[in-house]
């Protein structure tokens, strides 16, 4: 915008070209600055259950979702002949192991109720990892009665060896090849 003399006026804002929104910025101080984002239960969910899926149809499984909520599994996998529910989960890293929720969690008028995952509602559970991009399969006799599996991504520090869920023996690709008919 131009003032009563001839020059422009700076001060406004829309007078301005947009080019000077690909200026640099100038910066109050030379500290670097992070900005991380904190995902919802919700959103953390639908990352896993897309993720899950996605690996799912890459080996080529049929992958479906209810049309309707209620139900307590998020997917069935077609696997040609049999079909699977899947319980989808984002699997969180705690230093070097896995934490794989084996239960729902939802809000009453009592509080939290939280209700582990039987046979007769789930026949797997598959966990997805954001931090290492990858996913596990987990058949419901690995967890059946359990709030959480514990999957072990590299060896104990104390050297023990018995007891431990590896992480690679339940690796999504090689469990669900394994389940894949002809």
């Amino acid at each position: 915008m131009r003032t009563r003399d001839g020059s422009d006026d700076a001060s406004d804002v829309h007078a301005r070209s947009p080019e000077y929104l690909l200026e640099p910025l100038s910066v109050l101080s030379d500290a670097s600055t992070t900005l991380s984002i904190v995902l919802t239960t919700d959103q953390k969910c639908a990352i896993a259950e897309l993720a899950i899926a996605r690996s799912a149809a890459a080996l080529g499984a049929g992958v479906f979702k209810s049309l309707s909520d209620g139900e307590r599994y998020d997917l069935i996998f077609d696997l040609r002949p049999n079909l699977l529910r899947v319980q989808c989960k984002w699997a969180a890293l705690v230093g070097e192991v896995l934490v794989v929720p084996c239960r729902s969690c939802r809000r009453t008028r009592q509080g939290l109720l939280h209700r582990p995952y039987t046979t007769a509602e789930v026949d797997a559970i598959a966990g997805y990892c954001a931090e290492l991009d990858r996913s596990y399969f987990v058949p419901i006799e690995n967890f059946e009665g359990r709030s959480a599996l514990q999957l072990r991504i590299r060896p104990a520090r104390n050297n023990q060896r018995l007891g431990i869920n590896w992480a690679d023996q339940f690796a999504f690709e090689a469990r669900l090849t394994d389940l894949l008919g002809p």
